[in-house]
């Protein structure tokens, strides 16, 4: 059915006051942008005022605010198709994949892209890789920013490719039925994203909507952890901020020193760790997470968890695992030949050394390491590695247990039960 003509509604006071030069007063409340920016997604503020609104948030560095990418992200998931809740939560809680401090809630791992490194989609297969043992909800797209994105990549997965197109808000609780892992294709659950693409595409300078990506997965309310690769040194702590304000407890964002959005292979990476701790004050259950996306169910005053971000450093030698310069990481290959990668790592064919395997370990287990995963003293695959790390963090064990996922073959089976729910839709 073909879409209603617009109704464009007018934003020239907010244009005019974010415009205002100095020593003019050109503040402009966090919110009043995010209502500004929503109407994007309603097919009601025409070209000229998009692009005007876009250009002018970049330009005066609100787009790298906290609390404005926070509220805009907001305004971007409240647009999107919604998912049913109770029957999301009520399927998540009966795969019951709790360990250690991890919850069983779902997990995301995804980067802004636009770091200029062209590695190989670590993330897309980091995702894959964790569902043995953490519930994957991996939000993408098609390449916004390099040759083959999350998005580009699944779809040249041979010999059968999921069909991620079919997974819909509707499907999306019945997935999770058959396995850990989704992959949550954003224009499926995003369509107002297609009212701005044309201005996009013509301003041809990075926007806003190039760091929403992390903060608008559709199921963000039943999100427990994640870990979210920046492009640039000063968006880590921008980006651990806005994650603070829109109710996230346990996150990591990452920079490796090399403006690189995901944990280094090759040298230091900087990181900040949003880390939950229970709350003295609060009075309800803290172990009836029935009404986990809801805080304030048993205490409406009290939080359940405090939660701090802390900043530190992690290298290779902290996985135990050598470094590799990012020249032998490299992706920025066509779709076709990075998926041929990533199932050569998922059928434990790549060799013990490898250095793309060697990366895409690394970030798997910080993710692991995040959810609270390594924090049991118990393993599936042997002994576990207690050995503490930067900010007192089981960063080996996380290597260990993310080997245990490729070598056992369980993330192969996981991938292979969504390509196959997928090609039933």
């Amino acid at each position: 059915m073909a879409d209603p003509p617009p109704r464009y509604v007018s934003i020239a006071p907010l244009l005019k006051k974010l415009s205002a030069p100095p020593p003019l007063d050109n503040t402009v409340k966090a919110e009043d942008i995010a209502l500004a920016f929503s109407r994007t997604f309603e097919n009601e503020l025409n070209g000229t005022q998009t692009a005007a609104l876009l250009t002018l948030l970049h330009s005066t560095g609100r787009d790298r605010h906290p609390d404005v990418i926070a509220k805009c992200a907001e305004s971007m998931r409240n647009a999107a198709i919604q998912v049913n809740s109770k029957a999301l939560r009520t399927v998540v809680k009966k795969r019951k994949r709790g360990l250690g401090s991890y919850r069983g809630g779902l997990c995301d791992i995804v980067g802004t892209g636009g770091d200029s490194h062209s590695t190989f989609n670590i993330s897309t297969t980091s995702s894959i890789i964790a569902a043995p043992i953490l519930m994957m909800a991996k939000h993408g797209n098609r390449a916004q920013t390099s040759m083959s994105g999350s998005a580009d990549v699944l779809n040249a997965i041979s010999p059968v490719s999921p069909k991620i197109e079919a997974l819909t808000a509707e499907s999306l609780p019945e997935a999770y039925e058959h396995t850990n892992y989704t992959f949550l294709y954003a224009p499926n659950f995003h369509p107002g994203m297609k009212y701005a693409a044309t201005v996009r595409r013509e301003l041809g300078l990075r926007t806003i909507f190039n760091l929403m990506g992390p903060l608008a997965n559709p199921v963000e309310q039943h999100i427990e952890a994640r870990l979210v690769g920046v492009a640039y040194q000063e968006l880590g702590p921008v980006f651990a901020q806005a994650l603070l304000l829109s109710g996230a407890r346990k996150a990591l964002v990452v920079c490796g020193q090399e403006d690189l959005d995901e944990i280094s292979c090759a040298g230091k990476t900087n990181c900040w760790l949003l880390r939950e701790s229970p709350n003295p004050k609060y009075q309800g259950d803290l172990n009836d997470e029935d009404d986990d996306d809801d805080d304030s169910s048993d205490d409406e005053s009290t939080p359940r968890y405090l939660v701090k971000v802390e900043n530190f450093e992690v290298g290779p030698e902290d996985f135990g695992l050598p470094s590799h310069p990012l020249s032998e990481v490299g992706g920025g290959k066509l779709p076709k030949q990075n998926a041929a990668v990533l199932m050569s790592i998922l059928r434990n064919e790549r060799n013990k050394d490898d250095p793309i395997l060697h990366f895409v370990l690394m970030n798997i287990a910080a993710l692991l390491v995040v959810s609270g995963a390594c924090d049991s003293d118990t393993c599936e695959s042997g002994e576990v590695i207690k050995e503490a790390g930067p900010a007192g963090l089981r960063w080996k064990e996380g290597v260990k247990k993310a080997r245990w996922c490729i070598e056992s073959g369980r993330a192969l089976a996981e991938f292979e039960k969504f390509i196959e729910f997928t090609n039933r839709l």
